[in-house]
């Protein structure tokens, strides 16, 4: 069969058209409707996330079941609304849901501490641990605080703690981080998408 390139044009301009005004005729909605009601998303919640992974901090869409007290989380998806990855993901993020349902019961559950010299672990409250990370942030600062350098100029700060910021966190969580972390006197802040 021969074929002009004129023919060729012609047929695929007019098959185009028609793709674009949705083949007259046929009304897909119906069926759109049917396999998100029927899907494997039915009687699902929805909810949007970021990727904890890395550094750039991809929107997710999370759906989720609702058992009892319990969610258990279906199905995960790039947030197509979102300005970074606009609906896409990596094979990391597209695998998130493993964090929250664990199929190999690898990760924690509860705080633990191990204390100096100590082998094991122990499970502590959150209470306990706050209350703990407290004391020790506050003994820190003021065991290593600096109020003058050499040259008897005022610095106030303290170079025996640092902060390090996550993918996880927006704009408005790092601000705050900062100048918390500043209002301490630390001056080693940095952020992972900066590493």
């Amino acid at each position: 069969m021969d074929i002009s390139r004129r023919t060729f044009l012609k047929v695929s301009g007019a098959t185009a058209v028609l793709l674009a005004a949705g083949l007259p005729g046929m009304d897909l909605s119906k069926a759109y409707a049917y396999s998100a009601k029927m899907g494997k998303l039915k009687g699902t919640k929805e909810t949007t996330s970021i990727c904890p992974y890395c550094g750039v901090g991809c929107g997710l869409l999370v759906s989720y079941m609702v058992n009892g007290k319990s969610q258990r989380i279906v199905n995960v998806e790039g947030d197509p609304d979102h300005p970074i990855n606009q609906g896409s993901l990596c094979s990391k993020g597209g695998a998130v849901f493993q964090i929250n349902n664990d199929p190999g019961k690898k990760r924690l559950r509860k705080v633990e501490y191990r204390g100096p010299g100590q082998l094991k672990w122990k499970p502590v409250t959150w209470d306990w641990a706050m209350t703990e990370i407290a004391k020790r942030v506050k003994k820190t600062r003021d065991a290593h605080f600096k109020t003058h350098n050499t040259k008897g100029q005022t610095i106030n700060r303290t170079e025996a703690i640092a902060c390090l910021g996550g993918a996880a966190l927006d704009n408005e969580e790092c601000y705050l981080l900062s100048k918390a972390m500043r209002s301490l006197g630390l001056v080693y802040l940095e952020h992972q998408a900066r590493i």
